[in-house]
């Protein structure tokens, strides 16, 4: 089935526009949904108001310039519009938010340059020349400037528990862990990669880091102890994104090899492929250059689909307990995509512009229900370790 077009934000463009720099490598929704952030190429980043952008495309149709979220100004109880020059091209972006109870790691806590309260809404930028910029949503005014990288910071995630830790990954081949609540320090230097790091996530409950990156790298940290947990390997090429399933019992990985799996983080296993090249190449060729890299994955918010993007001109939506796609779209050129906070809309970058289709809804059945349920709060081992019956395991278990 073909999705149905939400929307489009088209970039605004000059006869003069160099097409390298207009790369829109990232797109992403504020926690509480407020707000939509995305590279329009050239430094400029783009915050628009996403309840007043989904009310444009309702008033005015599916297309609509870049201006189509209005720039009026308002308190903070009312988003406005922002455009912020970040100095260099952008390749990565994230949106944090603050809980006060969650205390910053630092042992010393005399003096803070920000006191970060409870509606308090950050964008972090990671830049071409190794810096990373912290910004106040609400304003569009700078607060930080994170320098420690060397090379293009790839990817950037905050903990989703509100303690304002932020990871970033970079070309340099590490990974940079630092405390916004401690203005910005950098706590700790993840080292392991042999090359290039592409992207990285955490878990739902923030105790684990997926990264991803060349020569087919996906590793697991513990982010309480720092340390790596495991190296889950099966991929042919390399690994460009990745990103958790909301019950954090899943993770989806995407890789130029054609291929997106979904493993069991906790056991290593891959329980689903869904490829992008039929027949699947061999892993020599799935090692080389083709025309169905997979450039983007990004998890739903029901955990029941993942949607990815190639390098053959096609969007995809996914079932995990299904083979092939249940919804396709088309898209040229596409570099990332991610799913809105609720879930009922995708959004996929291009060059500058961001693209939107309304994601499959169906009804979850009682199993994944109750699977989601159980694993929010335990993971594979303790799950197989219950005193129930097997049948009842069986039914809990993602299955290979």
């Amino acid at each position: 089935a073909r999705s149905r077009t939400v929307g489009e934000l088209l970039a605004p463009t000059s006869p003069f526009d160099k097409k390298c720099g207009r790369e829109n490598w990232t797109v992403a929704f504020a926690p509480d949904g407020s707000y939509l952030a995305w590279s329009q190429g050239h430094r400029v980043v783009k915050l628009v108001p996403w309840a007043q952008c989904l009310n444009n495309f309702l008033l005015h149709g599916a297309k609509n310039g870049a201006s189509a979220a209005g720039a009026e100004a308002g308190p903070k109880n009312r988003p406005c519009e922002h455009i912020i020059d970040c100095g260099d091209i952008v390749w990565s972006l994230a949106f944090g938010s603050s809980v006060p109870e969650k205390q910053s790691r630092c042992v010393n806590i005399e003096w803070h340059r920000f006191k970060f309260g409870q509606d308090q809404l950050l964008l972090a930028t990671g830049l071409n020349n190794g810096r990373i910029k912290i910004w106040d949503v609400y304003t569009g005014k700078l607060l930080l400037n994170l320098m420690d990288h060397t090379e293009v910071v790839r990817d950037l995630t905050f903990a989703p528990d509100g303690s304002l830790i932020l990871v970033s990954a970079s070309r340099d081949k590490t990974l940079r862990v630092w405390d916004l609540k401690d203005d910005g320090n950098m706590m700790k230097v993840l080292r392991g990669h042999p090359n290039w790091v592409y992207g990285c996530a955490f878990s739902p409950d923030s105790s684990i880091l997926c990264s991803v990156g060349a020569s087919k790298a996906v590793f697991l940290w513990d982010m309480d102890k720092y340390s790596m947990l495991r190296k889950l390997e099966g991929h042919h090429n390399d690994v460009v994104a990745c990103e958790f399933s909301p019950d954090g019992a899943l993770l989806a990985t995407a890789s130029y090899d054609t291929r997106v799996y979904v493993w069991d983080p906790h056991i290593g296993v891959v329980l689903r492929e869904f490829g992008h090249l039929f027949p699947p190449p061999t892993p020599i060729f799935a090692g080389g250059a083709n025309d169905r890299w997979v450039r983007s994955v990004s998890f739903s918010h029901d955990g029941l689909h993942v949607a990815s993007l190639a390098d053959d001109k096609m969007v995809r939506f996914w079932r995990i307990d299904e083979e092939y796609p249940v919804q396709v779209a088309p898209l040229n050129n596409g570099l990332c995509c991610t799913f809105s906070t609720d879930g009922s809309v995708l959004a996929a970058g291009q060059d500058g512009s961001v693209y939107f289709w309304a994601t499959p809804s169906q009804v979850s059945s009682l199993q994944h229900l109750c699977r989601m349920a159980i694993r929010r709060v335990m993971p594979t081992s303790q799950v197989k370790n219950l005193p129930i019956p097997c049948k009842v395991l069986e039914f809990l278990c993602y299955q290979i």
